[in-house]
């Protein structure tokens, strides 16, 4: 049952990936694809702790991590994997050819040098937040700041940023990082990316990106909204959490465990291809579709939605089919004390 779910998963992904999907903005019209890369946790039974052991918590705990990467054109999921809760993030992200003009949001999690290294060398994009122990050095600036501005060439980014009043700074920067041994040897390379810092007013502070995308594609302030986009994939976290219970798995058999997550997916994925039809129907109004108004609607409607369904198919809930549903799924195999009444009526 958990590779047939599997199956079906991943057949809802690759039909998802043939249908018409949605059209990128002009501003990313050279691009393929938007996808956002992040994980989940799903708390479980404490008596799979030994099976799937909890990260940072000292109490007998159990999780897994659910990796998602979402495609914007798709608008669903086109990458899902279960792991132990302890897999670190670094091993979770698969980089490869299918990268090539598409733009990656990444996560803090998975912040590394040496992922923007090969994400750029399969011809692919990427955004990230930067991490707050990074330190690069400014070698070039994209967008010169009138008045009487610090000069912030040759210097590090943490030695410039108190110093800073300006809105935006929009700069290249050199970092170093050490390559995968090879044969015995690794090597250290430096490599120059684009570094964005934009002043948020609300926390005092400087939000600060890292990318690629070159400046004549994306300005300043459109990477830092384009970075905002990557909060569409916690809206997908909360809609598995809240409307289809995959954070609510009581049960402490593993198998039935990985059934549930993927019948969560499936669904999601099943939700997301009706709302791709609802769409297209009334595509004037597309926009006022919202995913979580959507998921309202659908999960009300699911049942009588999965009743069409099966008496299209021939298979029809009639009264005798009924009665073996509740003859089998009525009785409860873990009962095995006695019951109060159980001596006293029969």
């Amino acid at each position: 049952m958990v590779d047939f779910l599997r199956m079906c998963v991943l057949h809802a992904i690759e039909f998802q990936a043939q249908q018409t999907g949605r059209v990128l903005d002009d501003k990313l019209k050279r691009f393929k694809d938007l996808v956002i890369q992040d994980s989940t946790i799903i708390r479980l039974h404490e008596s799979l702790a030994k099976m799937w052991p909890a990260a940072r918590t000292k109490k007998a705990a159990a999780g897994v991590k659910v990796s998602c990467i979402v495609s914007a054109v798709a608008d669903s999921p086109k990458s899902v994997r279960i792991y132990p809760e302890r897999t670190s993030e670094a091993k979770i992200l698969r980089l490869g050819p299918w990268l090539r003009d598409r733009i990656l949001l990444i996560d803090l999690g998975y912040f590394k040098y040496l992922f923007f290294d090969r994400i750029d060398g399969y011809g692919g994009y990427f955004v990230s937040r930067l991490k707050g122990n990074a330190n690069p050095r400014i070698v070039g600036v994209n967008r010169k700041c009138r008045g009487n501005s610090i000069d912030v060439v040759g210097k590090k980014l943490r030695d410039v940023l108190p110093r800073l009043k300006r809105e935006i700074l929009d700069v290249e920067v050199e970092v170093e990082f050490k390559r995968r041994k090879y044969k015995g040897k690794q090597s250290t390379v430096k490599r120059r990316f684009r570094m964005v810092c934009a002043f948020n007013s609300d926390s005092g502070k400087y939000h600060t990106y890292l990318t690629n995308i070159r400046v004549e594609i994306l300005s300043a302030e459109e990477i830092a909204l384009l970075y905002g986009a990557r909060w569409e994939i916690e809206l997908i976290f909360k809609e598995l959490k809240s409307h289809y219970r995959m954070d609510q798995i009581s049960s402490a058999n593993p198998n039935i465990v990985k059934c549930l997550i993927w019948i969560a997916i499936l669904t999601l994925m099943c939700s997301r291809r009706i709302l791709r039809l609802i769409r297209n129907a009334n595509p004037e109004k597309a926009n006022k579709y919202t995913h979580l108004r959507w998921v309202k609607v659908f999960t009300e409607h699911a049942g009588r939605l999965l009743t069409e369904v099966l008496e299209c198919m021939g298979l029809k809930l009639d009264m005798l089919t009924l009665y073996d549903i509740y003859l089998g799924q009525g009785c409860d195999p873990n009962v095995k004390r006695e019951r109060l009444m159980e001596r006293w009526v029969t």
